[in-house]
């Protein structure tokens, strides 16, 4: 294929530029401007409590010398651990105009997912939510980590709100708990709270700025392989994947558009869709800490919105909340979805519940993460993930040599090269070699068709990740959980898929002999090392294990017959 040519610019909707020019700046740089340009628009919106532009520079710059303070400069890699909030925010920003790095962190990870994240890393400065606060502490004092920043997440609510979490009733107790702690936060580190950060005066204007090429967050994800691992991705990386967003979608009105952020921000979809992509365009950002369809509606009465990126899942639970409910949606004029396949009757059931486009997306950590979709107009082809965005190149190749491309029409393996792609992996050179085909062409991992046009099908993935409810789960990471039970010989992790789009995780297990199977008992011993989301949702026993010639577990072959079987009539996991 003639990639100067870039066929599927053809089928962009009116308004997508066919070139694409990296802006100039950081991502600092792009707050500040929409800082001097909306100062009193509302930036954030917090159950109901806002915060204007003007307000939240201040913050960012206090925040960022309450961080220098601690010692914290250029380079350094800060640690956040906090669920979507104004707090998060400002503490992103305030890292970054440090020249530091932020390293984004599930807080609902357990003390062996967060360790093995912290050992690697290195973060000597941890911006905590409360309720993860003891968690942090009981890492083991090897850790580099040596202060932690406690975050109230009740603090940044409305005074009314806080007024009613206090009551003496069941509920409101319920609600407080899920939001802050009242344990004593004491252990191995220094203890500051993010009051004391925002004491600080602002930043001086004249304090060393980053450069587009420096690092700006460390973004983990299990890649091609098992074990979790630190995608870099630099200013202009971050930079380019906002300003890719904006151009693809025509109709954006800057200063007037209200985006939910729904995602966790700190996963990438969630990061780039929220913290920067809504920032650069002066978005109001209303945030959600989780996914709850009544905190939604009950927020789309006061403040409707009018962009909303999220994942099949939630769109269907909101179309069904909003007709029970009465809920006007029809505000929502843009909506994208990605991190799962997108289902053809989500869509139509949407559209007729808000009258506005939704399409999907197609990305992955190491891309920014959003690197084609499909065109906000009349050229969109549903089952398909779209085209690549402006300035993406794509090849399709064969898996086995990569330096045979593929004909239009035959499946192979997606290779991307764009202002988005990251530059390697934290630490890990021979991997970032492995990823990178000559140092420029991302190697995806996924086996996906590609039309005349230039429209992508996914067709299969050559990696063995687990895709639920748009996270990434390493099968190998659920192995060892599993196989570190006493019960259990060997046990083999696979994704099946679930009539509403993603993947449930199911395992294939070998028990010791003597050893029935406890479906729920394993899944305990689960829960106390892994995410709920890793979790599997079904446990089988199995006599052994299909394996290659020298003994590796075949993991595709534990897949089919599964798919045969249809072992998940009795899963009972957790849901995410």
């Amino acid at each position: 294929m003639d990639l100067a040519a870039r066929p599927w610019t053809a089928s962009y909707a009116p308004g997508v530029p066919r070139a694409f020019d990296v802006p100039d700046g950081t991502l600092p740089d792009l707050l500040d401007a929409s800082v001097r340009t909306y100062r009193r628009a509302t930036a954030l919106e917090f159950f109901g409590a806002p915060t204007t532009y003007r307000d939240l520079g201040d913050a960012v710059a206090r925040a960022a010398a309450g961080l220098s303070s601690l010692g914290v400069g250029a380079g350094d890699r800060v640690a956040l651990v906090l669920p979507n909030c104004p707090q998060h925010i400002v503490a992103f920003y305030a890292v970054l105009r440090l020249g530091a790095v932020v390293v984004e962190h599930n807080p609902l990870y357990t003390d062996r997912e967060l360790r093995h994240q912290f050992e690697d890393h290195g973060a000597t400065v941890a911006i905590v939510w409360d309720r993860v606060v003891p968690r942090v502490q009981r890492l083991p004092a090897d850790i580099a980590v040596t202060t932690v920043v406690s975050v109230d997440l009740v603090s940044a609510m409305p005074a009314s709100r806080r007024l009613a979490l206090k009551l003496p009733v069941r509920r409101a107790r319920e609600a407080r708990a899920a939001l802050t702690t009242t344990e004593r936060l004491t252990g191995l580190r220094k203890l500051v709270t993010w009051q004391d950060l925002l004491r600080h005066r602002p930043l001086s204007p004249r304090h060393p700025r980053p450069t587009a090429e420096d690092t700006a967050v460390l973004q983990y994800t299990s890649g091609t392989t098992g074990i979790p691992k630190g995608a870099i991705l630099t200013h202009r990386n971050l930079l380019a994947n906002a300003a890719q967003g904006r151009a693809w979608v025509p109709g954006l009105e800057a200063g007037r558009e209200t985006v939910y952020a729904v995602l966790p921000m700190f996963h990438a979809y969630g990061l780039t869709l929220c913290l920067t992509f809504a920032m650069s365009i002066g978005a109001k950002l209303v945030l959600f800490p989780r996914f709850d369809v009544g905190l939604v509606l009950d927020a789309a009465r006061k403040s409707p919105p009018t962009f909303l990126p999220a994942v099949p899942p939630i769109y269907e639970r909101l179309a069904a909340g909003a007709a029970e409910r009465g809920t006007d949606l029809h505000s929502i004029r843009f909506a994208i979805s990605g991190a799962m396949n997108l289902p053809p009757s989500t869509v139509t059931t949407w559209e007729a519940a808000t009258g506005g486009y939704l399409i999907e997306g197609y990305g992955l950590t190491e891309t920014s993460p959003i690197s084609a979709g499909n065109p906000i107009g009349p050229t969109r082809r549903p089952g398909t993930v779209g085209v690549p965005f402006p300035g993406t190149d794509v090849r399709i190749v064969d898996p086995e040599d990569p330096s045979v491309d593929r004909a239009p029409g035959e499946p192979g393996e997606l290779l991307i090269r764009g202002p988005q792609v990251f530059q390697g992996y934290w630490r890990r050179p021979d991997e970032t070699r492995a990823a990178l085909l000559d140092g420029e062409w991302f190697r995806t991992g996924d086996i996906v068709r590609m039309d005349e046009d230039g429209f992508l099908t996914i067709v299969d993935r050559i990696k063995e990740l687990i895709i639920t409810g748009g996270f990434n789960v390493a099968p190998s990471e659920v192995e060892d959980a599993l196989k570190s039970h006493a019960g259990v010989v060997d046990a083999a992790v696979v994704g099946l898929p679930r009539s509403g789009g993603g993947e449930d995780v199911v395992a294939s297990v070998v028990l010791a002999p003597g050893v029935s199977l406890d479906e729920e008992s394993l899944r305990s011993h689960c829960r106390g090392l892994l995410a709920a989301y890793k979790v599997p949702r079904a446990i089988v026993q199995a006599e052994d294990l299909p394996r290659s010639l020298i003994g590796k577990v075949l993991r595709r072959e534990v897949r089919t017959q599964m798919l045969d079987d249809g072992p998940r009539a009795e899963g009972k996991g957790d849901t995410e």
